[in-house]
């Protein structure tokens, strides 16, 4: 069995895999190395990866290591399923790589296009299914919304609603489709724009957000996959495995 650490700020999100096959998936707000040890011990896990927002954390993985025989922590310098065109591999964020890891695996050969929507919405391609080309980063729903009232005078902090009708008859109703219908219209137009360039481009929605977003892009074979990068952590860690390549 394979355990997947998605290691936030606040919360932990936990993934266990028999092979590609997604058994649980949990959300940790606080735990401990002991209870994570008995919950990876219960579940009979022989393998980890752990990926954090935060700096690589070599004491969490070396006390792991302890206990579970194989142990890899993502960094920019872990060997990828993938060939990474980024010209800034260590500034690019481990979430991004998970979830360009995930579209590969779930969608093997093809081009894909991650739409993550999150405190940030990150847009990431996957072409032919074994190179990463980059991609974008834009604000998300909720910083939309707050940066309009915390930098102005007089505009309200108003609720991240998406009205139902396109023209605001209000402030609080313009500000909403200024922030989100204009995030959704941004969305469709990446998407445009990035369809022309990729053929038959397999287009992954994922994120806290996803489901917010979901009704508002109609977009031809839209694929929902909220573990996507639980699903890409776990396929990185069966790459290296299967390459021996983890120390």
């Amino acid at each position: 069995m394979n355990l997947a650490l998605d290691i936030g700020n606040t919360r932990t999100k936990l993934g266990l895999f028999d092979g590609n096959r997604l058994v649980e998936q949990a959300i940790w707000t606080a735990w401990t190395l002991e209870e994570l040890v008995s919950y990876g011990n219960q579940a009979g896990v022989d393998r980890v990866i752990l990926a954090s927002v935060a700096l690589p954390d070599p004491e969490t993985r070396r006390n792991l290591a302890e206990v579970f025989p194989v142990v890899l922590e993502l960094t920019h310098e872990t060997p990828l399923p993938f060939r990474n065109s980024y010209r800034t591999p260590e500034t690019l964020g481990r979430d991004r790589i998970a979830a360009v890891a995930g579209a590969q695996a779930l969608f093997p050969g093809q081009n894909c296009m991650v739409i993550d929507c999150g405190t940030c919405i990150k847009y990431d391609l996957l072409e032919g299914g074994d190179t990463y080309a980059g991609g974008n980063i834009a604000p998300g729903a909720a910083m939309r919304i707050r940066a309009m009232h915390t930098f102005t005078a007089r505009l309200p902090q108003v609720p991240v609603v998406m009205p139902a009708e396109t023209v605001g008859y209000s402030t609080e109703t313009a500000l909403q489709n200024g922030a989100l219908r204009g995030a959704a219209l941004e969305i469709l137009g990446f998407v445009q724009l990035f369809g022309k360039a990729f053929e038959s481009l397999q287009v992954i929605l994922t994120g806290g957000d996803a489901a917010f977003f979901e009704p508002h892009l109609p977009v031809p074979r839209l694929h929902i996959e909220p573990h996507l990068v639980l699903h890409g952590l776990n396929h990185i860690l069966q790459y290296n495995d299967n390459q021996n390549l983890i120390p």
